[in-house]
């Protein structure tokens, strides 16, 4: 098993950058947040506030998805991703306990980690923690909003739901923010499912990472919606739909799940984590899921030929961001390629 150079001279170079992406995001969250109150303040006027109010329903609506996906489906995949990492991998109790604390406030040994223990089971367990707990719900909300654009398409079919999240998104960043360095069961809670052991002491970093980028996308969105609806027609919402958000779920989750059973980590890749490698196989079967699911759905929806020179390009663009994205920032840049190259697409063939 090749050894994984984890020196202790990098130790404080990386909490140093632990502390700058907590305080980058703290930043961006409270940039953001100004951005989406002066928004709400406008009103109609305003394309990111788009009718919606912060009544006594929509609070609630936010809490109620907190609490159910972030600590109830969050304990859930908390409690398997532990019982795998005790009878699957063999980590000892403290060692889990390590494993779903902050790391930050200890050494945590990658390399001692894998001498002992097999990487390959260490990395499918942070893959089933990870695509369990999102894997269901996206797929699951993925083919509900699909069904709905395609039995009644609007105008705002590519970030009407994105309208009704801003504040969620607000929300949740900040409740990320305040569990960073918490460690104990709301801290495992929240981050426990998706920090990898493998990401070492930058595991929350990279998670923190994810969700401020994810948060600022459903920002870019609403303008660049915004166009689709006017170079698409309505018939062709669906498609476009699946093509931005489909294809990067399919990308994202074949290539984690693909390359931790069957791929040789051979690839290294720039980004947030202590251990930063992909596989051929994870990449080939991105692309192969995106292709799928992109041609699949032009010919379900009876698109024209030009479509299926679409779902090649987006099923391309997704594997090569997939791959050469910083760790972190994958799912923001593929699916804000996604949406710029059907803008791009819908404004040549118009």
């Amino acid at each position: 098993m090749p050894a994984i150079a984890t020196a202790p001279a990098t130790v404080d170079a990386r909490l140093t950058t632990a502390s700058r992406i907590f305080k980058g995001a703290l930043l961006f969250n409270a940039a953001l947040t100004a951005f989406w109150l002066f928004a709400m303040l406008r009103g109609q006027d305003s394309a990111f506030a788009h009718g919606y109010h912060v009544d006594a329903a929509a609070v609630g609506r936010v809490f109620s998805g907190i609490l159910f996906f972030y600590i109830v489906w969050g304990f859930v995949w908390w409690g398997v991703k532990a019982l795998l990492l005790q009878r699957f991998v063999g980590f000892t109790k403290e060692e889990r306990r390590a494993a779903f604390s902050s790391r930050m406030d200890r050494p945590y040994d990658v390399a001692d980690l894998v001498s002992r223990y097999s990487e390959r089971r260490i990395r499918i367990t942070d893959m089933i923690g990870r695509r369990g707990r999102f894997i269901t719900l996206a797929a699951a909300g993925f083919y509900y909003l699909y069904l709905q654009v395609a039995q009644n398409p609007q105008s705002n079919f590519a970030m009407g739901f994105i309208q009704d999240n801003l504040f969620d998104a607000v929300v949740t960043s900040w409740v990320f923010l305040g569990f960073y360095y918490v460690n104990g069961p709301l801290g495992a809670m929240f981050y426990g499912p998706q920090s990898r052991v493998m990401d070492g002491v930058l595991a929350r970093a990279n998670c923190l990472l994810i969700t401020t980028l994810w948060s600022l996308f459903k920002f870019v969105m609403v303008p660049i919606g915004a166009q689709l609806a006017v170079v698409f027609s309505r018939h062709e919402f669906a498609g476009v739909f699946a093509m931005i958000w489909g294809s990067y779920i399919a990308t994202d989750a074949c290539a984690e799940i693909f390359g931790s059973l069957f791929g040789k980590q051979r690839i290294r890749v720039w980004g947030v984590g202590d251990v930063n490698r992909k596989s051929v196989a994870g990449l080939v079967a991105g692309f192969l899921a995106a292709l799928l699911l992109c041609g699949g759905v032009v010919m379900s929806q009876g698109l024209g030929p030009a479509w299926y020179g679409l779902a090649i390009v987006i099923a391309v663009s997704n594997s090569v961001f997939e791959l050469w994205s910083p760790r972190g920032t994958d799912d923001f840049t593929m699916a804000t390629a996604n949406a710029l190259i059907c803008l791009a697409f819908g404004m040549w063939f118009r």
